[in-house]
């Protein structure tokens, strides 16, 4: 997998504008005034928006099994040590609650304004578009970072040749 670092931030910012779009989806399910209903929203939009990354980034399950060997176990090293647990995997429902649980407070948070008429739903929508938004944009960095310390490494490599 060739890829320079201008295609890199190209795909990071094709990434952001999918969070961003993702987050606003997020943000109009949990303004629907039935508790509980923006959790589940919110995991299909999570595990939906995941996939979309890996896959942009080259990263999903797919993309590594088609990679030689060498490059497949030097990406899972730098995939490991980043400590990133949705590169280059199925983003299960498990994985995807465990990483809402991250911004966890802001989702009981959200969930608890849903009773305040008006207010709340605005409140509610606002946490659930920035707990989408931070969790969207960290799973970009983690990818990017993999990739790049990837160039990175190539680079080192032709250098010394």
């Amino acid at each position: 997998m060739k890829m320079t670092m201008t295609e890199l931030e190209a795909i990071r910012q094709e990434c952001r504008d999918l969070v961003n779009q993702r987050s606003l989806i997020s943000a109009a399910a949990a303004a629907v005034p039935i508790p509980g209903l923006d959790v589940g929203a919110d995991v299909a939009i999570m595990t939906r928006m995941i996939a979309l990354i890996n896959e942009k980034f080259h990263l999903g399950e797919q993309d590594l099994a088609q990679l030689d060997d060498g490059t497949r176990r030097k990406l899972l090293v730098i995939i490991s040590s980043i400590g990133s647990s949705l590169i280059g995997r199925y983003a299960s429902k498990e994985l995807i609650i465990l990483a809402l649980k991250r911004v966890g407070v802001r989702m009981v948070s959200k969930q608890a304004a849903k009773f305040i008429p008006i207010l709340g739903m605005v409140v509610a929508a606002t946490i659930s578009f920035g707990a989408m938004r931070i969790l969207g944009n960290a799973h970009i960095e983690d990818c990017y970072q993999v990739l790049k310390r990837q160039i990175e490494d190539n680079e080192k490599i032709v250098a010394e040749q």
